[in-house]
Parts: C-alpha cells; sequence; structure tokens
C-alpha cells in the first residue's frame, strides 16, 4: 500500500503516538525530515538543466523548508480532510515512502477540493482549487527551486506574485509611463485565464528551461489531477489550478511568454498576475497594438481574450489594482477606487456585525486578519 493510498489509514492507526509527541506549535521550527547538514548555499540553480532538479525538490532541508512554509500560511485541508496541524506527525511518519514514490514516479497527487469565491460582478465566482496539506508541501517544495531559476528570465515589467514585488510597484511603474507620456492603455482581460491555459503549451514552455522529465512528469501530475466539486470528480485537461502553492508560479511562466513578445515590439507595459496593460502614446496607437497583439495570445499562446472586458481608454477611465489614475500638478497619481472603498466598507461592517453571535476575540481577530 502507497503513501497516498494509506493516508487515512496512517492517521488512525497511530492516533496514539500523535498524542505523546511535542505539539507543533511548541517546536514551530521542528525539522520535519532528518537529513545530514548540507552546505550548498541557496539560490540559483547553475546545473538545473542536467537531470538532477528532482533530487534538488527533494533535498531535506527544502522539504523542510516547504512544510513551514506551508504551517505559516495555515488554511483549510483538501479533500482528504488532513489539516495542517496533523502535517508533522503524518510527515514523520511517512516521509521516506513519499520521497521514494516520488522519485520513482509513482507519486499521485490528489484532486483539488473546489472553492467558489464570488467576483465583484454580480453572478461570477472565481474557483480555487484547494490541494490537501501533503500536495502543499509538495508543490511548495518545487515552487520553491523553480522559482530562482525563472526569476532570472521574468520579465521587470512584471510584478505579481514575484519577491520583493506588489502592487504598489505595479502601480508606480504606471505612474512612471503615464508621466512619460503614455496616456492611454489597452486594458486587457484574459478570459478565464486559468481555467483555459493550455497544458500543452505550458509543458511545452517548462520544457524549455527543466530537462530533468521526472519534474515535468510531477508537475503534468499536478495539472490533471482533476477536482472535487459538490462530491463529484471532474477531470482538468484543460487549465490549471488556481489556489495552489505552484499555481502562482505557473502562471507567470505561461505568461512570461507574453511580456517577452511585448518587450520585442518594444511596448511599455505592466503585468500583474493575469490583469496586463499595455501602454501608448495615443488612442490610435492603443487601437492598433491591441489589434496587433490579439492574433499572438490567441493563435500562439492558446489563450482568449475577453473582447467585452478588454478595452482601450485614456489612463483617468481605468481602474487597475482596486485602483484610479488622476493628474495632480502635472503629475500623474494614484487612489483607492471608489467602488473599492465601497467594497471595503461592506466588507469591515459585515466583519464588525454584533448580531453574528461571536466573540468580540474572534471579531477583532478577523478584521485584523482583512485589514
Amino acid at each position: 500500500m502507497n503513501v497516498t493510498e494509506s493516508r487515512f489509514k496512517n492517521r488512525q492507526l497511530h492516533i496514539e503516538d500523535y498524542l505523546q509527541m511535542v505539539s507543533a506549535e511548541q517546536k514551530e521550527y521542528a525539522e520535519v525530515f532528518d537529513y545530514s547538514k548540507i552546505t550548498e548555499k541557496s539560490g540559483v540553480i547553475t546545473d538545473y538543466w542536467t537531470n538532477n532538479l528532482l533530487d534538488m525538490i527533494l533535498r531535506k532541508d527544502n522539504l523542510n523548508n516547504a512544510y513551514k512554509q506551508v504551517k505559516r500560511n495555515k488554511g483549510n485541508g483538501g479533500i482528504d480532510g488532513m489539516q495542517v496541524d496533523e502535517l508533522l506527525p503524518f510527515l514523520r511518519e511517512n516521509q521516506e515512502s513519499l520521497i521514494q514514490e516520488i522519485r520513482e514516479g509513482k507519486y499521485k497527487p490528489n484532486p483539488v477540493r473546489r472553492v467558489e469565491i464570488p467576483k465583484e460582478t454580480k453572478g461570477e465566482f472565481r474557483k480555487l482549487g484547494v490541494p490537501t496539506v501533503v500536495d502543499r508541501v509538495i508543490q511548495q517544495a518545487i515552487a520553491q527551486e523553480l522559482s530562482p531559476i525563472y526569476e532570472e528570465q521574468f520579465s521587470e515589467s512584471s510584478f505579481g506574485f514575484r519577491p520583493k514585488r506588489g502592487a504598489h510597484d505595479a502601480l508606480r511603474r504606471c505612474q512612471k509611463n503615464v508621466n512619460d507620456g503614455y496616456v492611454y492603455v489597452v486594458d486587457m482581460d484574459l478570459e478565464k485565464f486559468f481555467d483555459t491555459v493550455s497544458q500543452s503549451k505550458l509543458i511545452e514552455v517548462l520544457a524549455r528551461t527543466i530537462k530533468d522529465g521526472r519534474v515535468i512528469s510531477l508537475i503534468h501530475k499536478y495539472l490533471n489531477a482533476g477536482v472535487i466539486a459538490n462530491g463529484m470528480f471532474e477531470s482538468t485537461e484543460v487549465g490549471m489550478p488556481q489556489g495552489g502553492p505552484l499555481s502562482p508560479l505557473l502562471s507567470n511562466v505561461m505568461l512570461n511568454e507574453l511580456d517577452k513578445e511585448l518587450e520585442r515590439r518594444g511596448h511599455r507595459f505592466v503585468r500583474y498576475a493575469d490583469d496586463c496593460m499595455i501602454f501608448c502614446k495615443s488612442r490610435k496607437s492603443a487601437e492598433r497594438t491591441l489589434k496587433n497583439i490579439i492574433p499572438f495570445i490567441e493563435g500562439k499562446l492558446f489563450l482568449k481574450v475577453n473582447r467585452k472586458k478588454t478595452e482601450v481608454a485614456h489612463i483617468s477611465k481605468v481602474k487597475y489594482l482596486g485602483y484610479t489614475f488622476y493628474r495632480y500638478k502635472g503629475k500623474c497619481r494614484f487612489r483607492v477606487h471608489p467602488k473599492s472603498v465601497v467594497k471595503m466598507k461592506n466588507k469591515i461592517r459585515e466583519l464588525t456585525d454584533r448580531n453574528k453571535g461571536i466573540s468580540n476575540e474572534i471579531r477583532e481577530k478577523k478584521y485584523q486578519e482583512y485589514v
């Protein structure tokens, strides 16, 4: 019986041992995986193009760091019901067999648990896929090794899900572009990006850099793991689940193809995840840019441009990352969009509602987490 099949059984068989162990909270940085001291300096992997990338992912210091990150992120469990606070004893019990399964290509990821989050547009939902906590550790371990490799390839105009970059950095780049005279934008909307990503195209892009076929195979298994929605299994032959530690990196790998094409054509742009704006000096130039880039997005990347939501507009007319732009004393400024203010006020009102029957401590905690 392999690790994938025995998770429930193992958790029940060893419950007495679990109770005797020192709690994970008391030993926050306890090592999950035993390993002899490794002296390599963490950073960019210089030999990733060889066939040992999986071995680097499965280094026990890397797996320990992945566990710690998943523990810090908390979050609810996946379809097997295992919670983050149950990870430590499970990994201690099953670490060797888990690593062996992955190394031999026998590990089978679990389907993700479907969670739907309402969007601003009424009736629309963002579909998230919650992996099991064990799969989160494995995905995190993969992401930790791939991230420094791809950081060297990513565009300076990309800001989402990257170290030491964020939404305000993206907004400041927008501000600079506008101050340089690029006041018209192509406000690009990619229709259901995560749901429609071509897996074969993504694998093709990954394989240009990753030469270890075992890693490509493992990533492909995660893409194909499927989803459990309303108790029913759904296959995932198209798209990638949004919600796991690996998803942000894979989305940037895919959309870096768009970034490089925009750079090749000499365009100024700002991209945060799948939210992209291309900056031009005139409306006519922006319209021409939109017309010319659509064939690349749809014909080469196999993504779909949402014609209804994609628009050419003056920068003062667009909402980007919850902000709007305006001029003050001849310079571009940005401020929170009025719709974002209303949304925030409604959320705070909901969190502080005294009719919900929760304690002041929980109410205060939820408020602090939101703000």
